[in-house]
């Protein structure tokens, strides 16, 4: 399943130099559907730093499987609350129009997550929390092409729940800067059980680096975005 989806819902607009905010200069956002016979092409293909930043041609975009995010993955917002990421939020101000503390409070709402760790293995997705863990059976569901008033677009790839347990979310999306197969490096992941109203959340983007990092490898990471 292919759509495109231009987005019209207010929201904040985060800039262009906020780091691993999923396609951050988005604003608003109303819906409109293309299908894969009405894609538009160009002469020219975007490059990598391009594709990063939200702006590619249809024809770039390919399927993904669950084996792009393969692993055992971390969430970044305990290390947002005990200060190792405050360099991210200082190396930001240097470049930004906030201050440190200003970005701390929009990465506060980004990255908001009690799901502290996931690990996805072939086509289960466990997550786990302090309250315990929940797992689902996952099937590929299509992806969804976001156009952002700011003119940058992003592509979020679906999977749907098949089988597991009543907590695990029927949808999980995901998020990470990339529009074809590729090895993940972190991503930001979107879940719950409304296909269509998780398209609509743009302000919140739990976020999960591999669990073998360290936080101050995770800060150097994100410095370097």
């Amino acid at each position: 399943m292919q759509m495109s989806i231009t987005i019209q819902a207010a929201v904040a607009a985060f800039g262009a130099l906020v780091l691993c905010a999923p396609y951050a200069q988005a604003e608003t956002k109303a819906h409109s559907h293309a299908h894969g016979d009405e894609a538009h092409s160009h002469d020219h293909t975007h490059g990598a730093d391009d594709i990063y930043r939200g702006h590619f041609d249809d024809s770039q975009i390919a399927p993904r499987t669950l084996a792009d995010w393969q692993g055992d993955w971390q969430s970044v917002y305990p290390l947002l609350q005990d200060g190792t990421l405050d360099p991210v939020m200082e190396h930001k101000a240097a470049k930004g129009e906030k201050t440190a503390a200003e970005y701390r409070a929009m990465y506060e709402v980004g990255y908001q997550t009690d799901v502290d760790r996931i690990v996805i293995q072939g086509d289960a997705v466990t997550f786990s929390q302090k309250g315990g863990t929940f797992a689902g059976t996952y099937e590929n569901d299509g992806y969804e092409i976001l156009t952002y008033k700011a003119g940058n677009r992003g592509v979020r790839y679906i999977f749907e729940k098949v089988s597991g347990d009543a907590l695990a979310p029927a949808f999980i999306q995901f998020s990470d800067h990339a529009i074809a197969p590729q090895v993940a490096g972190h991503y930001h992941l979107y879940w719950g059980d409304d296909r269509a109203a998780l398209l609509e959340e743009v302000t919140n983007w739990p976020t999960y680096y591999p669990s073998s990092k360290s936080g101050e490898e995770i800060a150097a990471e994100m410095v370097a975005h």
